[in-house]
Order: C-alpha cells, then structure tokens, then sequence
C-alpha cells in the first residue's frame, strides 16, 4: 500500500484504554476531530504509547492502524 497525505493522520493521544486482547487508542486531530483506533494489547506494549504522545494513524479502506509514536 502506499501511504499518502489523504490517509495518514496526525494527532495526540488523549485516552488509551487497554483490555485483555485489545486496547482503545484515542486521538485529538485537533480542530475538534477526534479518531479512535483499536490496536492489539501486545501492539500496544511494544509501540510504548502513553497519553500525550504524539501519535501517525495510517487509514486503508476499512482500516486504520498506528503508523508510528512520538
């Protein structure tokens, strides 16, 4: 796939809410936007991610996953 400027987002994470398999990564686009991206638990652990950290989704047709932190 590739990435282009229609389908990655920039924001900072504002509530992560982690479960069992899943964790809940929400995040200020800013303009009042705000994204909501599920992530593995384990993808999360290994990202690191806290909130305030600033935070790439990349969006595929049906799919929006972390593209990278800080």
């Amino acid at each position: 796939m590739k990435f282009g400027t229609g389908n990655i987002f920039k924001g900072k994470v504002v509530e992560i809410e982690e479960g069992t398999e899943l964790a809940r990564v929400k995040v200020d686009l800013g303009g009042g936007e705000m994204i909501t991206a599920m992530i593995t638990g384990p993808a999360l652990r290994e990202l690191d991610a806290r909130v305030g950290d600033e935070l790439e989704f990349c969006k595929s047709p049906g799919t929006v996953a972390p593209k990278n932190f800080h």
